[in-house]
Formats: C-alpha cells, sequence, structure tokens
C-alpha cells in the first residue's frame, strides 16, 4: 500500500518524528512523508508514531492509497521522488 503521512506535533517531538519517518518513508516536504510500505511496515510506522507523540497534543494523519499517485507539483519539489534510487 501507499501512504502519505502528515503531522502536527509539539516542538520538543519534531525532529524525533521526522527522524522516525526518514527510516521508513520519503520526505516530501515540511511535515509530509510517503512510500510505498507492506501491511507490517504499516503496522510498525503506526506503533512507532504511537510511542513517539502525545495524544493529548499532537495530530498524525495517515492517507492510506492502494498505489502511489499522480503528482501535480506547483512551484519547488523540495525533495523530488527522482533522487530514490
Amino acid at each position: 500500500m501507499y501512504i502519505v503521512v502528515v503531522y502536527d506535533v509539539n516542538v520538543k517531538r519534531v525532529n524525533h518524528v521526522k527522524k522516525f519517518l526518514r527510516q521508513h518513508l520519503h520526505w516530501v516536504q515540511n511535515s509530509v512523508f510517503e512510500g510505498e510500505v507492506t501491511r507490517a511496515e504499516y503496522e510498525r510506522i503506526k506503533a512507532g508514531l504511537k510511542e513517539i507523540i502525545d495524544e493529548n497534543e499532537d495530530s498524525v494523519v495517515i492517507y492510506r492509497l492502494r498505489s502511489q499517485p499522480l503528482r501535480d507539483v506547483l512551484g519547488t519539489e523540495r525533495n523530488p521522488m527522482e533522487d530514490i534510487i
């Protein structure tokens, strides 16, 4: 499955969330990651994020898609997908 993760977390946890997600997904822009994952990887990502965030203060949204969506980028792309080997 293809997932897109967007988050809004307390500044104390931003770097921890970003570092964690970089191990699993492609960084798109500030607070946005995406990538193809297995069901097991998806569950690990969810569990890992639950350990990092404060559910009373932070927000993480995960969009699950069947395949990589078509993308239209307006302006400068921060981290082009073509950079991935």
